[in-house]
C-alpha cells in the first residue's frame, strides 16, 4: 500500500509540465465596463449518494441528494484549491481518467451525474471521484462555517489528496504523511464494496483531517479519553452530515414511521405516538444503524449500533471495557445522539396537528434536519474552546456550553444546551470540574489581572510572537509553569455570526503549550508519581497547555488550560499521574514502541472489532 502510494507521488512529479505560452495583449476595462460585471456564485451544487448504496429512496433506487458546495475553478480530477482527487489503484497499479468538468451557463463545471442510475453509481469510477470530493467540500465548508474562518489541514500544504480507489482491502483512513484520505474497496455479498461511497465514511475521514490541522497535540498519546475523542468526534461529525440531509430522514421515517390513516395519508402524515423520544430512537437512530450495511461496517465499525443501544448509564465511564479508544469512543456518540434526540422531540412539540393526531411528515424531517445541522454546528465550533492538550470529555462538554453560550445566549426556545448537559451527566460525563456551576460553563479570568501596556492588540489577532509577549508578560497570572519549553502554535481570528439576531462576534483564538523533559526517577521532586515497574532513568515527557480566547477589545475572555505543573493545586500532578501510568499501562514506553498513532492501524483494528462483532446478535 505505502509502495504504490510512493510510486503515484514520483508518477505526479514526472508527469508535471511546463509550458510557457505567449503573453496576450489584454483590454483595459474602464471603470464603468466594471459596473456590469456579474458576482460569481459562491456555491454549486453536485450530487451524492446520500448514506451509502445500501439505502434506497421510494423508487427502489440508490438514495441520492444534492448538496451545496463551494464554488470554484476545477482542473481535472476534479482538482480544487483544497482538495485533489487522484483515482490511483495502489494494488492493481491503475491511474483512472480524472473527471473533467464542462462548463455550464453561468460558467460553473456543470454536474454530469444529475439522477445518476444504479449502475452509474456503483460502477463508473468518475461518479466516485465526484461523490468524494463533494462530500470532502461540504465537511470543509461546514467547519469554516461553523468556525468563522479558513480551516487548513494537518499538514504543510493547501490540497488535500483525495483517493476514491486506494487500495483492495476494507479500510478507509487519514494519512498525514501522504496529505490523503485513502479509500479501499472489497468484495460483497451482492458485488464490490466502494467505501467512497459511504456519505458517514467519506466524511468521518474527512475530520481527521480537519481536526489535525485544528488541535495537532490531539494525536499525542495522554489519557483514555484523548485517545478516543479523535475517533467519536469524528463518527459524530459524520452521523450529524447524514441526519442534516432531509432526504435521508425522510427516508427512515418513510421506513419505521406509524398509519396513522388511509392509504393515501401514510405517505405526508405520521402520528404524534411515532414522535416520542422512545419512538424516534427507533426509527431514526436503530432505523439508519440497520441501514448501515454489514459489509460496510468492516469500514466503519460498529459505533453507531452499539452508541444507540447504550441505555444512559453513569457506569460506562469507569469500566475496564470502555478505556479501549474505540469503545469509549461510543460514549462521546451516544451522548451527543441521546441528545439530538431529546432536542429533536423538544422541537417537534410546536408543530400543530393536521388531521387527527398526526403531523407533516416532511416538517418533521425538516425539523430533525434542521436539529441536527445546529448541533454539527455546536459540535465544530467547540474545538475553539478546548484546550490543546490532554482532551478529556469533560472538556468538550464544557467547550460545548461555553462556545455556545457566547453565540446565542438565550438557549430558552429549543434548550439545546440544557439537552447536551443532561445527556452528557446521564452517561457519567461531568462539566470540567474548573468549569462554572451549575450551567458547566469556562469561567472567565477577569481582566484586572493582566497586563496588556506593552503588547499590540491588532497584531495579536494574527502574530504568534505578539501572543507570546502577552503570555510572558502574565505567565504567572495565567499559571504558566517557569523553566519549560513554551511555544504559541496557532493564533487564529474568527468572524462567527449569532443565528438570533445575525450580529457578529469576533474572536481570537490562539493556542500555547508548554513541555519538560525529565528522568522518571525526579517525578518524585514535582509530586508526581512514577508508574511502580517504571525505571527511575526512563525519560518522560510532560506536557501543558493554554486556549487563549480574546473579544474584539482584545480582551481575554477564556483561558482554556491543562497547566503542565501546579504545586498549589494537587490535582494538576494526579493528572499527569495519571497519564503517566496510562501510557505505561498500554506499552508506550517500551522499547521499539510507536508514540505516534496512525489513523490506519487504528481503523484496521476497528475493522477487525467489526467483523467480530458480525457473528454476534443484534
Amino acid at each position: 500500500m505505502r509502495a504504490a502510494w510512493d510510486r503515484l507521488s514520483r508518477f505526479r512529479l514526472r508527469s508535471t509540465i511546463h509550458v510557457s505560452v505567449p503573453r496576450e495583449r489584454r483590454p483595459v476595462l474602464s471603470p464603468r465596463a466594471h459596473e456590469t460585471l456579474v458576482p460569481q456564485a459562491r456555491t454549486r451544487k453536485l450530487t451524492i449518494v446520500a448514506q451509502d448504496p445500501a439505502v434506497e429512496g421510494a423508487d427502489g433506487e440508490i438514495l441520492t441528494a444534492e448538496v451545496d458546495v463551494p464554488a470554484e475553478e476545477l482542473a481535472r480530477g476534479p482538482w480544487g484549491y483544497r482538495v485533489h482527487v487522484i483515482d490511483y489503484d495502489g494494488s492493481t497499479r491503475t491511474l483512472y481518467k480524472p473527471l473533467e468538468y464542462a462548463a455550464d451557463r453561468d460558467g460553473l463545471p456543470e454536474d454530469r451525474f444529475r439522477k445518476p442510475s444504479r449502475r452509474t453509481i456503483l460502477e463508473d469510477p468518475q461518479f466516485h471521484a465526484q461523490n468524494v470530493y463533494a462530500i470532502v467540500m461540504r465537511t470543509l465548508a461546514r467547519f469554516e462555517f461553523a468556525l468563522g474562518r479558513r480551516v487548513s489541514w494537518g499538514f504543510r500544504g493547501h490540497q488535500l489528496n483525495v483517493a476514491p480507489h486506494a487500495f483492495a482491502d476494507a479500510n478507509a483512513f487519514y494519512s498525514e504523511r501522504d496529505q490523503a484520505l485513502l479509500f479501499g474497496y472489497f468484495p460483497g455479498r451482492k458485488g464490490t464494496v466502494f467505501s467512497c461511497l459511504s456519505h458517514d465514511v467519506v466524511a468521518h475521514e474527512t475530520t481527521h483531517a480537519l481536526v489535525d490541522g485544528l488541535r495537532e497535540r490531539f494525536t499525542d498519546p495522554s489519557s483514555p479519553d484523548q485517545a478516543a475523542f479523535h475517533e467519536g468526534f469524528a463518527d459524530v461529525v459524520a452521523l450529524l452530515s447524514v441526519f442534516s440531509l432531509g432526504d435521508v430522514t425522510r427516508r427512515l421515517l418513510d421506513r419505521h414511521g406509524s398509519k396513522p390513516a388511509g392509504r393515501r395519508a401514510n405517505r405526508r402524515l405520521i402520528g404524534r405516538a411515532q414522535l416520542t423520544a422512545r419512538a424516534l430512537r427507533q426509527s431514526l437512530l436503530f432505523g439508519l444503524a440497520e441501514e448501515m450495511g454489514e459489509e460496510l461496517s468492516l469500514v466503519r465499525g460498529q459505533a453507531l449500533r452499539r452508541s444507540v443501544d447504550m441505555p444512559p448509564s453513569r457506569t460506562y465511564i469507569k469500566s475496564q471495557e470502555f478505556d479501549e479508544p474505540h469503545r469509549r469512543g461510543e460514549l462521546l456518540v451516544a451522548a451527543v445522539m441521546d441528545a439530538f434526540i431529546g432536542v429533536l422531540v423538544n422541537r417537534l412539540q410546536t408543530l400543530g396537528h393536521l388531521q387527527g393526531n398526526a403531523v407533516d411528515r416532511s416538517r418533521v424531517a425538516e425539523e430533525a434536519a434542521e436539529s441536527a445541522d445546529y448541533l454539527l454546528t455546536m459540535t465544530i465550533r467547540a474545538l475553539d474552546y478546548t484546550p490543546p492538550v490532554h482532551v478529556e470529555f469533560t472538556d468538550f462538554l464544557s467547550a460545548l456550553l461555553t462556545a455556545d453560550h457566547e453565540i446565542r445566549p438565550d438557549d430558552s426556545k429549543y434548550h439545546f444546551r440544557k439537552h447536551l448537559l443532561a445527556s452528557f451527566r446521564s452517561y457519567g460525563i461531568d462539566p470540567c470540574p474548573e468549569a462554572t456551576k451549575p450551567d458547566g460553563f469556562w469561567p472567565s479570568p477577569g481582566v484586572d489581572v493582566f497586563r496588556r501596556d506593552r503588547t499590540h492588540f491588532e497584531s495579536m489577532t494574527r502574530d504568534p510572537d505578539e501572543v507570546f509577549r502577552f503570555i510572558w508578560e502574565n505567565r504567572r497570572a495565567l499559571g504558566l509553569s517557569d523553566g519549560a519549553y513554551t511555544r504559541v502554535l496557532s493564533v487564529r481570528p474568527c468572524l462567527r455570526i449569532a443565528p438570533d439576531d445575525g450580529f457578529p462576534l469576533r474572536e481570537t483564538v490562539a493556542e500555547c503549550m508548554q513541555q519538560i523533559k525529565i528522568e522518571a526517577g525526579r517525578l518524585k521532586s514535582l509530586g508526581i508519581e512514577k508508574p511502580e515497574e517504571m525505571p527511575d532513568e526512563q525519560e518522560v515527557s510532560l506536557d501543558g497547555g493554554m486556549t487563549l480566547i480574546f473579544d474584539e477589545y482584545g480582551q481575554l475572555k477564556f483561558a482554556v488550560a491543562k497547566r503542565l505543573l501546579d504545586l498549589s493545586d494537587p490535582g494538576v500532578q494526579a493528572r499527569q499521574s495519571r497519564r503517566l501510568a496510562d501510557l505505561w499501562r498500554f506499552g508506550y514506553y517500551r522499547k521499539g514502541a510507536s508514540l505516534a498513532r496512525r489513523f490506519s492501524t487504528m481503523h484496521r483494528q476497528r475493522a477487525l472489532g467489526a467483523m467480530r462483532a458480525l457473528d454476534e446478535e443484534w
